[in-house]
């Protein structure tokens, strides 16, 4: 990692999938704060990424609660810096029709997709507005386009935040702040995609790292031409 690190990256919802790689990415241009509720994931990344010459820090932190999302933030600003990228990427996915799914399961899945989103993006954006910059980048997927009929919890989830991306797009983009949300359609792939749907080939799924691509150039694009929502898929994924 040779490149020069003068800015901050923010990864909220670091997994083995999606959220590691996209850390990787960005831990090539910036300091990166690792987030999630579990250390053992955020703890081992941040070990690789020192050693590949990159700054970590990992964050226990949990984005359905505002206190814990106010401690963490303040604790990034303090050891990194004011963050120049937002990356959200809530993980819950729970299968379930309408009666199969509880009232816990439905407002949890809400709380981490929708919830969390709104309070790191009203965070960061506290401190990117007066800046004039920033960079807010959401996961979305299928589901918060055209849901199924189990995704009673996940589809109403991501259907909120893709709302709630549309709201900060049009309030904090034209103050200098570019918000975009990435349908990723398809299945990641990742150890629980594979155990889950073993019958998938390589070419069947999202890679990671490539989906971690798309998000640095995001990041990265010049203000006369922002783009605010993206689709990533699978060449041969029907849509």
């Amino acid at each position: 990692m040779s490149e020069q690190k003068n800015g901050v990256a923010v990864v909220v919802g670091v997994g083995a999938g999606l959220g590691a790689a996209v850390a990787r990415r960005f831990a090539q241009g910036y300091r990166v704060a690792l987030v999630a509720r579990s250390a053992p994931v955020i703890d081992g990344l941040a070990g690789e990424i020192r050693s590949a010459g990159g700054t970590a820090l990992p964050v226990q932190s949990d984005a359905t609660l505002a206190e814990s999302v106010s401690m963490a933030y303040a604790r990034i600003v303090q050891e990194l810096g004011v963050p120049d990228v937002l990356v959200y990427n809530g993980g819950r996915r729970p299968f379930g029709t309408l009666v199969q799914t509880t009232p816990e399961v439905f407002e949890e899945t809400w709380r981490v997709h929708t919830f969390g989103a709104f309070l790191w993006s009203r965070a960061v954006a506290t401190d990117m507005v007066p800046r004039g910059s920033g960079t807010i980048l959401i996961t979305g997927a299928t589901a918060g386009l055209k849901p199924g009929a189990s995704s009673a919890a996940f589809g109403p989830a991501k259907f909120a935040v893709r709302g709630l991306a549309q709201v900060m797009a049009r309030d904090l983009q034209p103050q200098g702040v570019h918000v975009a949300y990435v349908n990723v359609d398809g299945a990641i792939d990742m150890p629980t995609v594979r155990q889950f749907l073993p019958h998938l080939k390589d070419e069947d799924l999202l890679k990671p790292a490539a989906i971690a691509e798309a998000y640095w150039f995001l990041a990265h694009q010049d203000r006369s031409a922002w783009t605010h929502e993206m689709d990533v898929r699978p060449f041969k994924e029907t849509f």
